[in-house]
């Protein structure tokens, strides 16, 4: 269905809500819009039997539409749907006129004066077909901190929340929640994508397995923000974001003593390790009613190698499709940004070094290059040391020429911006990593 219709709706329900408001439920203004409301609920039905509508982290959403200006506009509406106790609202195909009067009658209720649970106290009013209640996922409260790095940090997080939930749900088998899959793809591609850098320089979590989940969210990041850059569709950045974010699953499915192991491990355990590819790719494909196929053929072939080999083995060579492509890179890519339990994080500069190293092999010729191009060597927001010793923060890649992005000096008395593809006396000499030498200098990212 179309997501504009259900825009539609929401906007028309918003109306119909402020109309009771303000002139009761008997005015003529009201009958009007409720007129209007059931027209284009009708009309959804045509080809559905239930629309449902859900709350996440003040936005207002339906499968895998997001309805982010709207959401702003109403916000009013929304924190007090949620304040209720309404994350989740379902309108079944059956639905009348007169439900939906008593429902507006309901919204209008003060919460002290309805007896016992919500949902019960519509079903005793007559109420069969509107379904109301919580999602699974808990919405971010955090809101202390406006500035707009922590606003994003307390996206990234809220993601992270929705990412470790979906992904028990995946491991338990229980059903996966579309809505909560669609809040995950839609805000990172929305709002994260462009800044994924100071996200990982940021955000502080705490957690036993908290690690995974981060890497699958910043996997699911870098993948969108890729596939935006090379010309792909939004259904198609949001597919591959999926993929992205589910393509390790299968080691949630392995030993934690493997998983966490310091050092390196035996043939035994490498062995294991190497079978999450299969046990990743079956349980997606449990699930390819509600996610695609796309995310289970990701999750087998993401240690497949543009060159040949790699693993699980294969009756035949392969070329993996373009997304594992894609996302064998970021993954890479992240997993050398990121500390492990058996290792330290890379400099952006040898991680450059590294995986142009196994260009032609590992990866695609062209797709790392373009991938480079796109990130940078030092991507936007790294902290970096100049050839004369100051310190300066990335804040604009050249994609002409990845050595010479365009910095901002923020050690000494003044600060200023310099085009390093212009001056070229000055070049950058390494990366500071943000939590040792160059923590000092976050509070400029």
């Amino acid at each position: 269905m179309e997501n504009n219709i259900v825009e539609v709706f929401l906007k028309q329900f918003m109306v119909a809500w402020q109309m009771a408001r303000i002139y009761e439920l008997e005015h003529p203004k009201f009958k009007t819009a409720l007129e209007e409301l059931y027209a284009t609920l009708t009309s959804i039905f045509n080809d559905r039997q239930e629309l449902v509508i859900g709350i996440f982290s003040d936005e207002l959403s339906s499968g895998e539409d997001i309805f982010f200006d709207l959401s702003r506009k109403v916000i009013a509406s929304i924190d007090y749907l949620t304040n209720v106790g309404i994350e989740r609202l379902a309108f079944m195909s059956g639905i009348s006129k007169e439900e939906l009067i008593k429902f507006f009658s309901f919204l209008m209720t003060p919460i002290d004066k309805i007896p016992g649970n919500p949902q019960d106290y519509l079903k005793s009013t007559g109420i069969e077909n509107i379904v109301i209640g919580k999602l699974k996922a808990q919405r971010a409260t955090d809101k202390t901190n406006k500035s707009e790095a922590a606003l994003k940090a307390n996206q990234y997080e809220a993601c992270l929340e929705n990412v470790a939930q979906s992904m028990e749900a995946l491991i338990n088998n229980d059903i996966v929640d579309t809505l909560r899959l669609g809040f995950i793809s839609h805000k990172a591609m929305d709002s994260l994508i462009g800044d994924h850098k100071i996200f990982l320089e940021l955000v502080k979590v705490k957690g036993h397995d908290i690690s995974t989940f981060m890497h699958l969210l910043n996997v699911c990041i870098l993948s969108m923000f890729f596939s935006y850059k090379l010309g792909f569709s939004k259904e198609d950045c949001l597919n591959i974001g999926i993929s992205g974010l589910f393509h390790d699953i299968g080691k949630l499915l392995i030993s934690k003593k493997i998983l966490t192991k310091p050092g390196g491990l035996n043939d035994e355990e490498f062995s294991k390790m190497q079978s999450h590819t299969i046990l990743g790719s079956e349980r997606l494909l449990s699930h390819h009613d509600v996610m695609t196929v796309l995310p289970s053929v990701v999750a087998f072939e993401h240690h497949l190698r543009w060159g040949g080999g790699g693993y699980p083995k294969t009756l035949s060579p392969r070329t993996p499709h373009i997304a594992s492509q894609i996302i064998t890179i970021c993954d890479a890519y992240d997993a050398f940004s990121q500390r492990r339990t058996y290792k330290s994080d890379y400099p952006s500069e040898t991680i450059h070094r590294i995986m142009t190293t196994d260009k032609a092999h590992r990866y695609s010729p062209e797709l790392l290059d373009i991938f480079f191009k796109i990130v940078g060597v030092w991507p936007k927001g790294t902290i970096v040391m100049l050839e004369d010793q100051r310190v300066a923060i990335v804040r604009e890649v050249n994609e002409a020429n990845i050595f010479s992005p365009k910095v901002e000096i923020v050690s000494g008395n003044s600060k200023e911006m310099v085009d390093l593809n212009e001056k070229k006396e000055v070049k950058i000499h390494r990366s500071l990593n943000s939590l040792a030498e160059g923590e000092k200098y976050l509070e400029f990212i």
